[in-house]
């Protein structure tokens, strides 16, 4: 009785050290990866191709995404400013919300579900087939070959991807409050003209290279240490959407907090 009772108190310490345990064991494994970053420069080709699955592989659904992102904030804002009679400002503060907040975030999330998603599986089934032990006999160093191009390919995709997103996102949302929703178009270029500035597409895009970065690392990991034959796989595959997704959210917080406070 007294050692259940114990157990049960003692259980979510041990949860938490155990957890601290493997988030230090995460930040170590990224930290001995940082000099092998140069040397995945010298394998132009493999970057490439892995800018051209995890990036180009992202942008039809990026586009889908932020052309029914733009139009939806069009209405949704409209039915809001309308009652105060500022339907003309509304331009203004979709090219805010969509470029420093909607465009980085969408993105990453889709890039999450399409990209890293699928970088978790692969590296997890060439884990469990052992291709990556192979790698290693043969005198290839698998995290410099398999891992870093992955991430460096993430950091210069995503940034690309919001660009984008915000782009189409920008125009659809243009498109919906000129012709549908009856805006004058002269005023709604004047008032994102006048105060929209280059430093809010710059804050979006910094955002999108810190959350590329974060999540290629997440699934990466997660993917190169998968265990468990095929159910291992999928459980890694779950494990970093899932990881990847809340981190975007904890960390757009802090650089939210950051950017305010620097007054970007």
């Amino acid at each position: 009785m007294i050692e259940s009772f114990f157990g049960f108190i003692g259980r979510p310490f041990l949860t938490i050290l155990m957890s601290i345990e493997k988030f230090g064991i995460f930040i170590l494994f990224q930290i001995r990866l940082l000099k092998l970053y140069p040397k995945a420069l010298k394998r132009p080709k493999i970057l490439l191709t892995q800018i051209d699955v995890i990036g180009l592989g992202c942008l039809g659904v990026v586009t889908l995404t932020a052309l029914f992102t733009g139009m939806v904030e069009a209405i949704q804002l409209y039915s809001g400013f309308h009652q105060f009679g500022i339907e003309n400002f509304i331009g203004y503060t979709i090219f805010l919300s969509i470029t420093k907040e909607l465009g980085p975030v969408f993105a990453s999330l889709m890039l999450i579900s399409r990209s890293i998603s699928a970088m978790a599986a692969e590296l997890g089934t060439m884990k469990v087939s052992e291709q990556i032990d192979a790698i290693d006999i043969l005198g290839v160093d698998s995290k410099e070959y398999l891992l870093v191009p992955r991430i460096i390919a993430t950091v210069i995709s995503l940034p690309l991807l919001v660009i984008w997103f915000d782009f189409i996102a920008v125009s659809s949302a243009y498109f919906i409050s000129t012709s549908v929703l009856g805006i004058n178009p002269i005023a709604y270029q004047e008032t994102v003209m006048r105060l929209g500035e280059f430093d809010d597409i710059m804050t979006g895009v910094i955002k999108a290279a810190v959350f590329g970065w974060i999540v290629s690392m997440i699934g990466s990991y997660i993917g190169y240490h998968t265990s468990g034959g095929a159910r291992g796989v999928g459980e890694s595959t779950i494990a970093a959407v899932v990881y990847s997704a809340v981190a975007i959210f904890i960390t757009n917080y802090f650089l939210s907090s950051l950017f305010l406070y620097l007054d970007w």
